[in-house]
């Protein structure tokens, strides 16, 4: 497997049924087995219905993580792991910082790693250009400890743990000059004459800053002790310190607090592409699943994004597949539909077989590679059997399927008769549902030439719980050929054990469809279908051709 691979979705088609989750689930098990890796991961393109969430429980399984794009998104790319910076860092450590790790934003976060505020070198760059602001180091409440780091000196009166509170930064030259520019709580720096250092003090400084690590009497730092001034040297000569020393203010005073713009892990590449084209900063803050920091990206850094790796299960069918599937990497296909309508961008593995049930395929892929089935993934393998099969009784079910069936009932220790009439009676149940509930339970979205048209099924192991479902959804159906922009609707009701079905649907001229698709006469906007149980095999080749013999007729 290539290292560049770090997961691998297995998927299986929207509204998904028992067949399309256990086919997921089944097939990570043994591709992560067979692969010694843990890559592979089942996922859901949709809630799971009533069936499948029975099947879950019954053995032991969660469901799989939702998953309702593969477009490839900030997680794909190469996010730079910049650690978040304290809100106290001075803006002259914040410069070192980009120097070292060559960017020009960095990000303050609070202990737990949330998100503060940014800072970019342009911050920097306009405090440090703002030479007639002599407040801005108490206005800011700059700590001494960022006063002496940044000015590379030593602290010989104070505590560092103080902060400025009051004062301007003023440069002491002669008493004379100080005598009207200096006042109480003012910042001084000097240099070595003994009369400027003990006149700055005298005015009550509150803090003597000495220039090129000149000498200071015992006098002076005994004046200071008394007046309540603290004492810095420093080796830089005046005008290096009072340049520097506005560079000493944390970063929270100039960084951006509000309206950041971030993006989570999971924004697509393409809607961050749009929001950094807004902004002129370079870098910016990349947000994880916790809402807390996790690195910075750089919108040259989307032109590298590394695709999606996704394996398609239960389906083939653009339209019943995951929105971005065009923007992934397909690696492989199991499924027993009809071959429709997928491309991809290079070879892929495609494993098609008219057989009743993905499951049924997998099935043999066990065996192929001889890897022992768990009783548990065993019995999901053969809930999706009796499920897409409806307990052997489908047209679509085949020797294989069967063949296949009983022998993983042994494997899980099932009865098939009576767990199958446990698993279908679970799926019928209505209680609380909604009839968009039922209706998705499990939708397939179809096109034949300019048309597309959706069809549904549940499946009923009584004529009242059919009956029910009926009036559930049958109203619902002009709303849900509105919500998924469909002109063609239809919803088969299935009697498991007669073996039957009843179809209701919606649209321009479905009844005539329906009529000549199925050749019955419908009555009351409902019509009978014995012996018509397999939507894939019965239903939607005879939609098609009706379909198609309507367009010939209108060309």
């Amino acid at each position: 497997m290539p290292e560049a691979i770090r997961k691998v979705n297995i998927i299986g088609h929207l509204h998904p049924d028992t067949d399309s989750i256990c086919s997921a689930i089944s097939y990570a098990y043994l591709k992560n087995t067979v692969g010694k890796t843990n890559i592979y991961e089942p996922r859901r393109a949709g809630t799971i219905n009533r069936e499948t969430a029975f099947v879950l429980k019954h053995f032991g399984f969660d469901e799989p993580q939702l998953i309702t794009s593969v477009m490839p998104q900030v997680k794909d790319t190469e996010i730079q792991r910049q650690a978040g910076i304290d809100s106290e860092m001075s803006l002259f450590a914040a410069w070192n910082l980009m120097r070292e790790t060559k960017v020009d934003t960095l990000c303050v976060t609070d202990p737990q790693n949330n998100l503060e505020g940014l800072i970019a070198v342009k911050d920097i760059a306009n405090a440090n250009m703002d030479v007639f602001d002599t407040s801005i180091v108490a206005d800011s409440h700059t700590s001494y400890a960022n006063i002496v780091s940044t000015l590379n000196g030593e602290m010989i009166l104070g505590n560092p743990a103080d902060t400025v509170h009051a004062g301007d930064v003023r440069v002491g030259t002669t008493p004379e000059m100080m005598e009207d520019t200096v006042k109480a709580g003012d910042i001084v720096l000097v240099t070595n004459r003994y009369e400027t250092q003990q006149f700055a003090v005298e005015c009550d400084a509150s803090c003597l800053i000495i220039c090129c690590s000149a000498h200071v009497s015992d006098r002076v730092v005994a004046s200071a002790r008394r007046h309540g001034c603290s004492i810095i040297t420093t080796p830089y000569d005046t005008y290096a310190a009072a340049r520097l020393i506005s560079m000493s203010i944390p970063v929270r005073a100039k960084m951006l607090a509000e309206n950041i713009l971030k993006v989570s892990v999971n924004t697509s590449i393409d809607d961050a592409r749009k929001m950094m084209a807004k902004s002129r900063h370079r870098f910016f803050p990349i947000i994880d699943e916790n809402g807390t920091y996790a690195g910075l990206i750089s919108s040259s850094s989307l032109l590298t994004a590394k695709k999606k790796h996704v394996i398609l299960v239960d389906h083939n069918e653009r339209t019943q597949a995951v929105e971005g599937l065009e923007q992934a990497e397909i690696m492989e296909i199991i499924d027993h539909h009809r071959i429709g309508s997928i491309e991809t961008s290079g070879p892929a593995l495609f494993r098609n077989m008219p057989v009743g049930c993905t499951c049924t395929i997998l099935y043999l892929i066990y065996q192929e590679n001889d890897v022992e089935i768990p009783p548990s993934i065993a019995g999901l393998m053969l809930s999706a059997i009796l499920s897409d099969t409806l307990a052997f009784r489908s047209p679509t079910c085949t020797p294989v399927d069967q063949k296949a069936g009983k022998a993983l009932a042994k494997i899980c220790g099932e009865d098939i008769p009576s767990y199958a009439d446990a698993m279908f009676e679970a799926g019928a149940d209505l209680t609380g549902r909604t009839a968009e509930e039922v209706f998705h339970q499990d939708f397939k979205i179809f096109s034949r030439g300019n048309v597309k048209f959706g069809v549904g099924q549940g499946s009923f192991m009584t004529e009242n719980s059919r009956k029910a479902a009926e009036a559930l959804v049958g109203p619902y159906l002009p709303e849900a050929a509105q919500a998924e922009e469909l002109p063609l609707v239809f919803y088969l009701f299935t009697d498991v054990k007669t073996s039957s079905s009843e179809v209701l649907w919606y649209g321009e001229d479905a009844d005539g469809i329906v009529s000549r698709a199925f050749d019955v006469e419908p009555e009351d906007g409902l019509a009978k279908l014995p012996g018509v149980v397999s939507r894939k095999k019965q239903v939607i080749p005879a939609l098609m051709a009706t379909l198609q013999s309507i367009q010939e007729d209108q060309d």
